[in-house]
């Protein structure tokens, strides 16, 4: 696709077609400046099939208030839209909306407010607010959710990744198994989620982090073609990279022929005053070969190499891996606790398509509009009592207990301040059977977790570095039940509605039910 094209499609038309219809009827309708508010939240956790997440970490926002700034309706946008045609063969958009749009098209009028990136997140809870003019509002919805929900699934599936493998280093290379360019947003939530580095050359340097990669296959296989072997290609390596050399082993033969040639290249640096890197392994069953090469190494007095594990994995398979490490490696003489210190994962597929779960369901749903000089609340009801939207203007609190750790998170009306009650009456989402009180006084803290970004089209929020977003999300972990932490069948936070947000509901639920079965 050619550099104009590109950014055609990736401006502001980078929404779907029946925002922009529907911005059209509003303009018509007189609606299109009326002040609206929605709210953009997911329903469930990834379900990956044979393991399940119980929490997410928010991720996306900077990029999407970055394509907010640079995103306008200008000539070429507008001459394109004017091309368009309905059914009957008339211009599907008019003149006066286009001329509109040429004016007032553009999201500088926007105000979000959002839980920072970084941060663990839970489902109906109001991660960003949009509140603008209604027409453009409408606009903002399709990437808003393209821009978030696709880093919040990468940047949780990350952060799993590296609890199973106990906080070891832990590299991203999925950008040849991407889709297209999302290998970059993907490369960029990765490591929000907990990844230390990315074989991504162009994000790594965008995020300042230095890029990782060893060697492929081929290079091995060069050498044995042209007369070679592996211990030459190995040698190679080394000598271009004496101080960076860490092998793959995995081409031939491991054990009998890889580890055995990478130690003997290794003593070769080391005599030269180099320090050898370690070795990649990257086929077979990882745990048992990394235990026998460690064995080989220590034995060569290389105890502080790293061995790299590569090759389809997961959180799942990472576990399993540092299981079988610390119940195996004893039988061999190997010390597991220094051998799983060892170990770096890095992990490709399975992460940037996040596996299992390849989608994350945000929606974005309108919760009120401007109405008589104030906000209406608005609801959506379904069949589904999952799918209903809760209306008015809300905010959200994360309530700690008294060890510190968080018990729930409170979604309730603007209007309120859980830390004035000195009980806190919790209603589940859409369960009326489940309620439940909390004293005000066994609890440690109450803490609001939105955050002003944009205020009518002017950031105001600082944007921290990704070292900052990690340590967001060390702190949430921290202070999250080990329960909900588990890679299998999690613990269920608690995401509550406050009483009066709960009254809000079920009344205008009432009378919409009620002026439904009358009309």
């Amino acid at each position: 696709m050619k550099t104009k094209d590109r950014k055609l499609a990736e401006g502001i038309l980078f929404t779907d077609q029946y925002q922009l219809t529907m911005a059209q009827l509003y303009f018509r309708m007189g609606l299109h400046e009326r002040r609206a508010r929605f709210e953009h939240y997911f329903r469930r956790y990834p379900d990956y099939g044979s393991h399940q997440a119980g929490y997410c970490v928010n991720a996306g926002l900077e990029w999407l208030v970055d394509w907010m700034g640079d995103s306008r309706f200008g000539a070429r946008e507008l001459s394109h839209l004017k091309r368009q045609r309905g059914a009957a063969g008339r211009p599907l958009f008019h003149d006066d909306f286009l001329a509109y749009l040429k004016g007032r098209g553009t999201l500088e009028a926007m105000t979000l407010r959002a839980v920072p990136e970084g941060r663990v997140v839970h489902p109906y809870t109001p991660l960003t607010v949009v509140e603008g003019p209604l027409a453009m509002a409408q606009v903002l919805e399709t990437p808003l959710l393209n821009h978030l929900n696709y880093q919040t699934l990468i940047a949780t599936k990350a952060s799993r990744i590296r609890e199973a493998a106990r906080g070891q280093v832990l590299l991203e290379f999925g950008l040849r198994r991407a889709q297209h360019t999302g290998g970059s947003a993907g490369a960029r939530a990765a490591v929000i989620g907990g990844a230390d580095y990315s074989s991504n050359v162009g994000m790594s340097h965008v995020m300042g982090v230095p890029p990782k990669g060893t060697h492929a296959h081929s290079m091995v296989q060069v050498f044995m073609a042209l007369g070679g072997g592996e211990r030459e290609a190995f040698e190679a390596f080394a000598d271009v990279y004496p101080d960076d050399c860490l092998l793959l082993v995995d081409t031939l033969n491991t054990l009998e022929s890889g580890v055995p040639n990478a130690i003997k290249v290794f003593e070769k640096l080391r005599r030269k005053g180099h320090r050898p890197r370690g070795i990649r392994l990257d086929s077979g069953d990882l745990a048992h070969l990394a235990i026998q090469a460690a064995k080989m190494m220590d034995a060569a007095g290389f105890e502080d190499t790293l061995i790299v594990l590569s090759n389809e994995l997961d959180e799942l398979v990472v576990w399993q891996i540092v299981t079988q490490v610390e119940q195996e490696a004893p039988r061999y003489g190997v010390d597991a606790d220094r051998l799983v210190k060892r170990l770096v994962f890095g992990v490709g597929t399975r992460l940037v398509t996040s596996e299992g779960c390849p989608s994350l369901g945000g929606v974005y749903k309108l919760a009120a509009v401007e109405n008589a000089g104030g906000m209406e609340p608005v609801l959506k009801l379904s069949e589904t009592r999952e799918k209903a939207a809760t209306p008015g203007e809300k905010a959200l609190w994360r309530l700690y207990d008294g060890r510190g750790y968080a018990t729930c998170d409170l979604i309730a009306l603007v209007a309120e301040n859980p830390r004035r009650q000195k009980t806190c009456v919790l209603h589940h989402p859409y369960d009326p059977s489940k309620v439940r009180t909390l004293d005000a006084r066994h609890l440690s803290e109450m803490e609001p977790l939105h955050a002003e970004a944009v205020v009518d089209g002017r950031v105001v929020a600082e944007f921290p570095g990704l070292d900052v977003l990690r340590e967001r999300r060390e702190a949430d972990l921290a202070r999250l039940d080990p329960g909900v932490r588990r890679l299998v069948n999690p613990h269920v936070y608690h995401v509550s509605f406050s009483e009066r947000l709960w009254r809000l509901k079920t009344s205008m639920a009432a009378r919409a039910v009620g002026a439904a079965t009358e009309g």
